[in-house]
């Protein structure tokens, strides 16, 4: 399943040159992501830690770059500092739902941004059609004739909810679903897809 993905850049001709990338304090948000999930405050998250991260998880592989599969404040840092200098302020991105295997129409995709990124970056949500796929955008601002729509660069915790399933909680309230979106990250090569299982 390819990514559906449209960037809106500043300075770029064709998209509106105001949408910058987000402000985000590079080193609080790198020492407020280590707070948050390295429970044997050692300073890296890693093995046990990493697997209920479900955001650092998601982006290990543009995180970690030492390669030493653990996370530091510095390398979530450094990536956020990356987001910031590729100019991409926001971007489109379609994602499918699978509940059972089966795409799960009528759902509710939510992308919550990490709270230590701070507030400028606000969730993002769409609803599934027929085949499980959902364009996940923040609204786009009517009074702001610059503004789109779209999902600005971050780290986003993922909640899916349906009228029609009781998807449990580990997809929602207490989600072990995460997402990297930036011009880079992997989701941006494989697609972004959430297989739900009962």
């Amino acid at each position: 399943m390819s990514l559906l993905v449209c960037l809106f850049a500043a300075g770029c001709s064709d998209a509106p040159s105001r949408i910058h990338p987000p402000s985000i304090d590079a080193g609080s948000a790198g020492a407020g992501a280590i707070e948050k999930y390295d429970k044997n405050n050692d300073g890296r998250v890693a093995g046990e830690e990493l697997q209920a991260a479900p955001t650092l998880r998601a982006a290990i592989d543009q995180i970690d770059a030492n390669k030493d599969g653990a996370v530091t404040a510095d390398e979530v840092a450094d990536r956020i500092r990356e987001w910031q200098e590729s100019l991409v302020g926001k971007m489109a991105a379609m994602c499918q739902v699978k509940y059972n295997g089966q795409p799960l129409p009528g759902a509710k995709v939510v992308f919550d941004p990490e709270p230590w990124l701070g507030d400028e970056i606000k969730a993002a949500s769409g609803t599934t059609d027929e085949y499980g796929m959902a364009m996940v955008s923040v609204p786009k601002d009517p009074d702001d004739p610059d503004d789109a729509p779209g999902v600005a660069p971050g780290f986003y915790l993922v909640r899916i909810t349906s009228d029609q399933f009781n998807i449990p909680a580990k997809y929602n309230t207490e989600t072990t679903l995460g997402c990297e979106m930036a011009q880079d990250a992997q989701a941006m090569q494989t697609g972004i897809e959430f297989n739900l299982v009962p």
